[in-house]
């Protein structure tokens, strides 16, 4: 006899093989890998070598989306987190997809979870508020009825698998960037990635027809959360699976930390936020003034966890800025030349062929004088002052990118026009237009600043 894990995991597989769930996750991946592939574009250009390939990006959001979902339905399915069969709980997931065309914004389930159980309390005090207020099994299969502590549970278990993903997977395909603080340049790194995850979610039915074939059998210290509603309808309706498909996705910037750093920090955040919106969302199970309470917790919340974290920003010093002592190397390609050479982001350059970094049109013209062998001095994020020797052959490109120690105003240009050329010819070499796609990205970014975890 299959168990609740056992028909979770063949829901979850359903979602993937059948064609009308197979032909969602075909979109979203042909959606990802365009995403990913302006990302790697972007890092090669400002980088010099490719870091990540759009189909490994694509690849990654797809398998830890897959994986997110198992752990998401199992979770849901032993906590016993059910809908109506005409709850219209899909329409939380058609929302989030559909708001992924629009404005990253909102499409989090904070926001549409919160939108759809106000609609629904809504709609059902209109039709019957004594009915709302007292729930019986049979207005469960009633159009649009959602228990809202029910909604809320999935939305909370929904951030916690975000949380993890984010803390895993938040920082691959960063993009190095810049901005200006009181006239000097800061590097950071913008961050943005998707999961597709396939969701098995538990439907009351009030036939003998699942979803998949076949029908629930439980065991009798299920569900984990009960409740004298969740009781009765175990012994008056049928339990069966339906599988849905969410986006979870992430979006931020930082100046303050490294991309690992950065992303490990969000998924706390979220993490914390998910296990919270959880325990809160059983209050909901009390009273109706509850359900509103609970209903405009999740979004407040969420943006409070956000700001909080802005602000966290905002207030520690910048980590990717270099200064008199040399140039800072904000990111550094894998496999590259100046990786394999030892240098690491975090790293600042000292020395260049035994004599001091004075500004980076020294740096990139030594660079790009035909010596095959460079030798560094740098010091490492710990402090410790090392010497490496970089072999880069013919290559022109060795895969880093630096921090400008200053802006160049347009006067000091026009009197330094000679040397100007000469540098940018020589950064030109490593990244084309990488001013230009600076400010588009900066500009795309600026659109959902600091959006730690939106887009569930």
């Amino acid at each position: 006899m299959m168990g609740i894990a056992g028909y979770t995991l063949k829901a979850v597989a359903f979602a993937m093989v059948s064609p009308q769930f197979a032909i969602t996750l075909i979109m979203l991946a042909f959606i990802f890998y365009g995403k990913n592939k302006r990302t790697v574009l972007m890092q090669k250009m400002i980088l010099g070598e490719q870091v990540n390939s759009p189909l490994e990006l694509t690849m990654s959001q797809l398998v830890l989306g897959i994986i997110g979902g198992v752990m998401s339905s199992l979770i849901l399915s032993y906590l016993g987190v059910m809908f109506g069969e005409n709850s219209g709980i899909h329409l939380m997931f058609v929302f989030s997809l559909l708001l992924l065309f629009f404005s990253p914004r909102f499409i989090c389930f904070s926001y549409s979870g919160a939108l759809l159980g106000l609609l629904s309390i809504i709609l059902n005090l209109i039709k019957d508020p004594l009915l709302t207020m007292y729930p019986t099994i049979e207005i469960i299969n009633r159009p649009f009825y959602i228990d809202i502590a029910a909604l809320m549970t999935l939305v909370g278990v929904l951030h916690i698998v975000e949380g993890l993903l984010v803390s895993v997977d938040g920082h691959r395909g960063a993009i190095p960037i810049f901005t200006n603080r009181d006239g000097k340049i800061l590097g950071g790194f913008a961050l943005k990635r998707y999961w597709a995850m396939p969701i098995a979610i538990l439907m009351i039915l009030s036939n003998e027809t699942g979803t998949i074939g076949q029908n629930i059998i439980t065991p009798s210290w299920w569900p984990i959360m009960r409740n004298p509603l969740t009781l009765s309808m175990l012994t008056m309706a049928v339990v069966s699976i339906m599988p849905f498909y969410g986006v979870l996705g992430y979006n931020s910037i930082t100046f303050t930390r490294s991309k690992g750093e950065k992303s490990a920090m969000s998924g706390i955040g979220i993490l914390i936020y998910g296990i919270t919106l959880t325990l809160v969302a059983q209050l909901a199970r009390i009273s109706l003034s509850l359900q509103l309470f609970v209903i405009l917790f999740a979004p407040l919340a969420h943006e409070i966890m956000l700001n909080t974290q802005k602000i966290i920003e905002s207030k520690t010093v910048p980590k990717f800025i270099s200064d008199e002592e040399g140039l800072m190397v904000l990111d550094v390609a894998h496999q590259s030349i100046a990786y394999n050479a030892g240098i690491r982001s975090g790293d600042k350059l000292l020395e260049i062929n035994n004599s001091k970094i004075e500004n980076e049109s020294y740096f990139y013209k030594t660079l790009n004088e035909g010596i095959e062998e460079v030798k560094f001095k740098l010091k490492d994020s710990k402090g410790n002052i090392k010497q490496l020797v970089l072999n880069k052959g013919k290559r022109n490109k060795i895969g880093l990118v630096i921090v400008p120690r200053a802006i160049v105003s347009e006067d000091q240009s026009e009197d330094n026009t000679k040397d100007e050329d000469t540098t940018n010819k020589s950064k030109n070499e490593y990244t084309e237009n990488k001013d230009k796609e600076f400010k588009d990205i900066l500009e795309d970014i600026k659109k959902h600043e600091d959006k730690d975890g939106n887009g569930d």
